[in-house]
């Protein structure tokens, strides 16, 4: 494992203490290494063997140049927040009100408060380079989305980047978050730990979004807190990434609660992404809704667990989980791991997994229509993975990721 990484944390200090703390850390994650098939939580994702087979030495990121002009979304209109490998370089909210929407780098992670069982987040708190702690106060809505640029550098061959961000709706607040990735195709690493905390009456709809294809190995631990009738919708369109991992771990507190977690993932030759979740019904009268697509042609690897907790007095529950894959090549690979545990004897809670090739019988229909045999099916993938956009309302974001989603599927 030593051998394998090669961090220096002198330069990533600003004091002797943060120094120690640091190599604690370190130590800390050197002691269990990357985590493993042994790992129920990785059995399908061996972070261990990948990372071994995929790299000779990595090194911590600690120097970069923002060598790069990031050209914008021009849809429609946004604020947005600059990222470069992770760490808080600009932001731009010209259409919120100044002291109701407040960003700035977020330097210390003891504020996370993460539970010590994930050895990544020990190897996070060692590397950390910052990220983002971002506010919207109490009794504001965003009037327009907030993208974030997450823009990587050419320089990240054979390096590793760790930052953790905070996102926090204060009650009565509304925001549109977009993460935007750009990245280069050079081989590196991404470990980010994000803590959501959504107040009561507020509403936060996140969207993750892949630019380009990329080299990138990603792993992110999404941890949130929902309030009294409180909304939390995720958005997940990660094609393109060699291998991405998302975690997510949301805790509905309160009565009225509602939880969405919808993706649509569209893998190609080599790439390897899993979605992991975990929503627990903690109070009554909630509810989840999770949805998770999969394309998979060649030798891809896609991979859903998902884990429905009720406790005893979360009745009135209305949970719902399902995962789909279409399966385009024999040599591709699709897992899944669907769980409810529930100690509420009121409740409505269901999943289910389905896998299965592209429909010939539709095939043959649109072929008769004139239609060539590579559009009809584009035109079917992007039935069966537009669906999960549905429910944005807002239609010009909607329309610019049904673009994303063709560009991907034309990129196959």
């Amino acid at each position: 494992m030593q051998q394998l990484f090669n961090f220096n944390l002198e330069k990533i200090s600003s004091s002797k203490k943060e120094l120690l703390d640091r190599e604690k850390n370190l130590k800390l994650f050197l002691e269990k290494g990357l985590p493993n098939k042994k790992d129920e939580n990785w059995k399908f994702s061996d972070l261990n063997l990948i990372v071994n087979k995929n790299f000779k030495k990595i090194t911590n990121n600690y120097d970069f140049e923002f060598d790069k002009k990031i050209n914008f979304i021009k849809d429609f209109e946004h604020n947005y927040i600059i990222l470069v490998n992770g760490s808080l370089k600009s932001s731009n909210l010209k259409f919120e009100e100044k002291t109701k929407v407040l960003i700035q780098k977020l330097n210390s992670l003891d504020e996370l408060n993460y539970h010590t069982g994930n050895n990544l987040y020990s190897l996070n708190k060692a590397l950390s380079s910052g990220g983002f702690d971002l506010v919207i106060k109490e009794n504001y809505k965003c009037k327009k989305p907030i993208i974030i640029y997450n823009y990587f550098s050419s320089n990240l061959d054979d390096k590793m980047i760790n930052n953790s961000n905070k996102i926090k709706l204060e009650q009565n607040s509304e925001l549109t978050l977009i993460e935007y990735n750009i990245s280069e195709k050079n081989r590196f690493l991404k470990n980010t730990f994000e803590n959501i905390e959504i107040e009561k009456n507020s509403i936060l709809k996140n969207i993750t979004i892949q630019k380009t294809k990329s080299n990138g190995y990603f792993y992110k631990h999404i941890s949130g807190s929902q309030g009294y009738n409180s909304s939390y919708q995720n958005f997940i369109l990660s094609s393109g990434l060699k291998f991405n991992k998302i975690e997510v771990d949301m805790n509905l507190q309160k009565e009225k609660c509602n939880c969405f977690i919808l993706a649509g993932l569209n893998l190609a030759e080599g790439e390897h992404q899993e979605i992991k979740t975990r929503v627990n019904h903690l109070a009554p009268n909630c509810k989840s809704y999770q949805k998770i697509k999969n394309v998979l042609e060649s030798d891809s690897i896609g991979i859903y667990q998902g884990k429905i907790f009720v406790k005893d007095i979360a009745q009135k529950t209305d949970a719902y989980q399902l995962s789909k894959a279409l399966i385009l090549d024999d040599k591709a690979e699709f897992n899944a791991k669907p769980e409810l545990e529930i100690y509420a004897d009121d409740v409505k809670c269901s999943h289910g997994s389905t896998s299965g090739s592209i429909d010939e019988d539709a095939i043959h229909y649109l072929m008769t229509r004139g239609i060539e045999l590579s559009k009809a099916k584009k035109l079917l993938i992007n039935g069966f993975l537009s669906e999960i956009f549905e429910n944005v309302q807002e239609e010009k974001i909607k329309f610019f990721l049904e673009r994303i989603i063709n560009e991907q599927i034309d990129a196959i």
